[in-house]
């Protein structure tokens, strides 16, 4: 289940998120089985975040940073993916 703090950090926008997670890459970042349908997260920093579950159709992760974040069994159906930065990122069972 998503971290509350992190799902309402996140939902105030990329820019605040951003800023927010910059300070706070030593605690483990939850938005696991989050319900993130059709967000606009281009420039998002999601690296190392846990998006296991999470619903991200239709989501723009246009020059998103997802590196090595889990999405494991995350929907990704209809996700604008394009120069999204991907190294080491779990995709098992997700929908591509």
């Amino acid at each position: 289940m998503a971290n509350k703090k992190h799902l309402a950090i996140l939902k105030q926008g990329v820019e605040v998120w951003n800023d927010w997670i910059e300070n706070n890459r030593n605690i483990h970042l939850d938005l696991s089985n989050a319900n993130l349908k059709r967000r606009n997260l281009s420039k998002a920093d999601l690296s190392m975040v846990d998006l296991c579950g999470a619903d991200l159709s239709g989501v723009n992760l246009q020059k998103a940073h997802l590196d090595a974040a889990g999405l494991i069994k995350a929907n990704l159906k209809n996700a604008n993916l394009d120069q999204a930065s991907l190294c080491d990122t779990v995709f098992v069972g997700a929908n591509l």
